[in-house]
């Protein structure tokens, strides 16, 4: 397809607009976003409802065409609304401008991550109403707020609100990631984040986001730097670092040693912050540190847990350890991919057809998936972007105008085989 059909396709408009309304973090406006999803509505003919689970700074966005079996339960199609910042000056192209280069890429934030799937849903659903298809089981298109910074003002109340459990919903998609190669990955599950929700040194930051961490506040023996007192925070901080960071390479060897495995198939620790003292020469009574722990699904939550606290002990103890997990402990159960899930066989069946080679992952990250797993419903994270380099959250984000458009003919077919279950 030339520059000039990329220009005047309508599908690749409507994509370009949305990306130009600049819902961006620590401060998005997501208004312009609920007047674009309005106007989609309208020209699909589809009812169109906002929901406020938490204030009305934060609404949730549902287009639903309804079924012919609407008692049935129904799909859900989740995007969020909202993207990363930016950094302006390390951009070639102006991050909401959407500009179209004569290689057919889209360059903006969002391109990826994940405006690009939500419209392709709405794409995939204009083409098939266009074609007189109906389905046996109703579809909702939900475009949700907050989720680049945990889901706490989006899908994490809507998910426990009546209004979601009127939904009905049996099966839901979410967003994936881009793959440099012809592989499409399809995520089944997340790993267990562990989680801390107070404390005055990430009071802001846990304003803004749910911050995966295990944070030690670590008291020790205080005084003169020249001096060799017992217990130190230092000294334990050491231990402790030295016990995390020997857990972290038995990681790292076992994603060395097994070309199979994938980031999100392993524990990964990373020592993120370290805060305390007052003066070069003064020993600190305090010495407070964070850890980011994302557990895989092979590890046992509460035998983690229990080392955590073997450790500190060893370590010489005075140290409060303060961690939670947004859920029960243990691991969110992650979504069944065999015969006795239908709507992994419909989506199966789907890519099939269609020629896809895909594989299945645990996702690497966080995404509104494992609060609709974790009310019980299956849910596959899927974003047809092959080919493309992962720019999610980068410089330059950019999807090609024909991937787009691939990934809306992908949806169709997907979207049929579910609704069809």
């Amino acid at each position: 397809m030339t520059a000039a059909n990329w220009d005047s396709n309508k599908e690749i408009q409507y994509f370009r607009e949305y990306l130009r309304i600049p819902s961006v973090h620590p401060n998005p406006n997501y208004e312009p976003c609920v007047e674009f999803l309005k106007r989609q509505a309208e020209d699909l003919d589809l009812p169109i409802k906002v929901y406020y689970p938490l204030n009305e700074q934060n609404p949730v966005v549902v287009l639903t065409w309804e079924g012919l079996e609407n008692e049935l339960p129904s799909i859900l199609l989740n995007s969020h609304m909202d993207v990363v910042p930016v950094f302006p000056e390390n951009w070639t192209h102006s991050p909401f401008a959407a500009d179209i280069d004569e290689d057919g890429r889209i360059f903006a934030r969002g391109s990826q991550d994940m405006k690009c799937v939500g419209m392709q849903y709405l794409a995939a659903i204009r083409a098939l109403k266009k074609s007189g298809s109906r389905f046996k089981r109703t579809i909702h298109i939900s475009f949700v707020p907050d989720e680049e910074v945990g889901g706490r003002k989006g899908m994490y109340p809507f998910v426990t609100s009546e209004d979601f459990k009127s939904l009905n919903i049996g099966f839901s998609l979410d967003e994936g990631i881009a793959s440099p190669t012809s592989v499409f990955p399809v995520f089944y599950a997340e790993r267990t984040v562990k989680r801390k929700w107070k404390g005055n040194l990430w009071q802001a930051l846990m304003n803004l986001s749910i911050f995966p961490g295990v944070i030690l506040k670590i008291s020790g023996s205080a005084g003169h730097g020249l001096l060799l007192m017992p217990n130190t925070a230092g000294e334990k901080l050491s231990y402790i670092t030295d016990k995390m960071m020997q857990f972290r390479a038995g990681q790292v060897k076992r994603l060395k040693d097994n070309p199979e495995l994938q980031v999100g198939d392993v524990t990964t620790i990373n020592l993120t912050t370290v805060d305390g003292g007052v003066q070069s020469n003064v020993v600190p009574p305090l010495l407070t540190v964070c850890f980011d722990v994302r557990l895989s699904l092979d590890i046992d939550v509460e035998e983690f847990e229990a080392n955590l606290a073997k450790w500190c002990e060893e370590a010489g103890g005075g140290i409060e350890l303060e961690f939670s997990s947004i859920w029960r402990k243990g691991h969110i159960p992650p979504t069944v991919t065999d015969k006795t899930n239908p709507f992994w066989v419909a989506f199966k069946r789907a890519t099939d057809e269609l020629g896809l080679s895909t594989k299945l992952q645990v996702f690497p990250g966080g995404t509104d998936s494992r609060y609709i797993r974790h009310v019980g419903i299956p849910a596959l994270g899927f974003s047809p972007m092959n080919n493309t380099p992962v720019l999610l959250h980068d410089h330059d984000e950019f999807l090609h105008a024909e991937t787009y458009l691939q990934g809306v003919e992908i949806y169709k077919k997907i979207i049929v085989n579910l609704a069809n279950v």
